[in-house]
């Protein structure tokens, strides 16, 4: 947890890979007990799709509605972007919420697109704080061993990390605001009144 959840912008030595790693819960809106799982990157697969395909293989029932929340350690890629949009246009009983602790490659506008285009369908897309990262901490970490950390001073730096990642999305976000309002304008093709 410490580790791949790390928020902070660069790694300190010795230096690791950071993984992609993806824990989901599933609420039905009945009020049954929710499911959890968690994945990771395998060769050919990123997490997302094994997310997807995992959600497919549980056979939901279609007439319910169900919560899905799912913290990433990095945000999806593009591809993942649009087979995530892809996967929600087709399974309305779904409403799915992401959460990521670090943002990937943010700096690149195909990534940007990436996660505009999640946000214009209706799958928000977060940065993890305080309280996401508590809720992963008590739902997805075997406490079987003490950690190494101090858990409530690890999660507090990373709420502490996670603001200045907050700010770089919401960049994000207004940039394609001024983008639609800028095509918005011009669509309206003011000439001089006569």
């Amino acid at each position: 947890f410490s580790l791949q959840f790390n928020n902070k912008p660069r790694v300190n030595k010795p230096y690791y890979p950071r993984k992609a790693l993806l824990c989901y819960q599933l609420t039905p809106q009945n009020g049954s007990t929710p499911t959890r799982g968690h994945l990771k990157n395998k060769k050919e697969d990123h997490a997302e799709i094994r997310f997807i395909n995992e959600i497919k293989s549980m056979g939901l029932d279609e007439t319910q509605c169900y919560q899905v929340t799912c913290y990433l350690t990095w945000s999806p890629c593009p591809s993942c972007a649009g087979e995530l949009v892809d996967f929600i246009k087709a399974h309305r009983h779904l409403n799915l919420r992401i959460f990521a602790s670090r943002l990937y490659y943010h700096w690149r506008p195909n990534y940007q697109e990436g996660l505009l285009l999640l946000c214009g369908s209706q799958v928000p897309v977060e940065v993890m704080g305080l309280p996401e990262f508590t809720d992963c901490w008590e739902n997805f970490v075997d406490h079987k061993e003490p950690p190494s950390f101090n858990p409530s001073e690890k999660l507090k730096e990373l709420d502490k990390n996670s603001q200045a990642i907050k700010r770089r999305l919401e960049r994000i976000k207004q940039s394609r605001s001024v983008d639609v309002l800028e095509n918005g304008l011009r669509s309206l093709q003011l000439g001089p009144v006569t």
